[in-house]
């Protein structure tokens, strides 16, 4: 198929969201876009043949994307990162939902509310292990949860999901702490590499991330198209 179903995406905003198999591309029509409510495609930033094929077919960019990758040697523990426990989930749904109004997920092409609730339920099953495997978090001197980071792990790496702090305490090296914890839990696993996806518009977050050592490893660029969208 030139259009892959997104089952997760679809089910949680109640539209058919599919994305494009860049390797059949070349087979991709308006037609077949216009019976999906969304058409999403992911695009390494270096292929401009393929970005000017689904921009003449509709598409427009949405967001910039890049992976680094943190090589994990010596870590020390963080005394003051515990991991997430059932009582924190409502604490974590509304910092969550409050913090990712940026992402690729926004309006118009996601309903705000919506897109709110996605990240909300998000760190809910990273607490839950059932998408990502754990959520770490920080707390403050008043015990309120002040940032997050959740994790999950295959055979060889680990991979930050959702990394955040609350905007009253940005600024105070909360998301260094963080990022130094995620690598602690991954050398504990055993692995040896831990992999971060972020905007390339999240620039602090980039900041962060290079000055522990990230290596940038690609860059991509999403774009989307919608079933009312013409060419």
């Amino acid at each position: 198929m030139t259009i892959n179903l997104l089952a997760w995406e679809s089910a949680f905003f109640s539209q058919r969201v599919g994305k494009v198999d860049l390797a059949q591309l070349d087979r991709l029509s308006v037609e077949e876009c216009a019976d999906w409510d969304m058409v999403q495609a992911k695009v390494p930033s270096t292929d401009y043949q393929s970005l000017d094929t689904l921009t003449g077919q509709g598409f427009a960019l949405v967001e910039g994307e890049a992976e680094l990758v943190i090589a994990i040697t010596e870590t020390t523990r963080q005394p003051d990162i515990r991991i997430a426990r059932p009582g924190h989930i409502d604490a974590l749904r509304h910092l969550a939902g409050s913090l990712f109004t940026g992402s690729r997920f926004r309006a118009p092409w996601f309903n705000h509310s919506l897109t709110q609730q996605f990240y909300a339920q998000w760190i809910e099953n990273a607490v839950q292990g059932t998408f990502d495997d754990q959520c770490l978090i920080s707390l403050d001197e008043q015990g309120a949860v002040s940032g997050f980071v959740s994790l999950r792990h295959t055979e060889r790496i680990a991979r930050i999901g959702l990394l955040g702090v609350a905007s009253t305490h940005q600024g105070a090296g909360v998301g260094q702490l963080l990022l130094l914890a995620a690598a602690d839990w991954a050398r504990s696993k055993g692995l040896k590499e831990l992999h971060i996806t972020t905007q390339l518009s999240n620039l602090s977050a980039m900041r962060l991330y290079l000055r522990h050592g990230a290596r940038l490893t690609s860059t991509s660029y999403w774009l989307y198209r919608k079933r009312d969208d013409s060419v």
